[in-house]
């Protein structure tokens, strides 16, 4: 039996200030994904109430497996990278690249505006 498909999903950025370090925002993220009741337990790829990632924390690179940075997957998912771009176009990713760049070269396939 092939994995199985999530429903479609609603996908955004968000840009914040914060003095909290990586780990306490990540931290922080879990609790609010709590607090909408996702359980501890996580299915990789399944469905999900809410899903926060943090994708990128200044200039930070971290290859812990708890938390990576800035986010391994942002370079192959396109629903990552054009909102991203609508808000941070010029961000440069350290080790990954500049945001407008990395978009560039994936398509728009399977995303709809709202």
């Amino acid at each position: 039996m092939g994995p199985v498909r999530q429903p479609d999903f609603v996908n955004a950025v968000a840009g914040l200030l914060t003095q909290l370090s990586p780990r306490e925002l990540l931290g922080q993220l879990r609790a609010m994904e709590s607090d909408f009741g996702r359980p501890a337990e996580r299915e990789r790829w399944g469905p999900r109430i809410l899903d926060l990632d943090l994708l990128s924390y200044g200039r930070e690179r971290s290859s812990d497996p708890e938390l990576s940075l800035p986010h391994p997957g942002i370079p192959e998912r396109n629903f990552v990278l054009y909102p991203l771009g609508d808000i941070a176009p010029d961000l440069d990713l350290p080790g990954l690249g500049r945001v407008t760049e990395l978009r560039a070269r994936l398509s728009r396939a399977g995303l709809t505006a709202l």
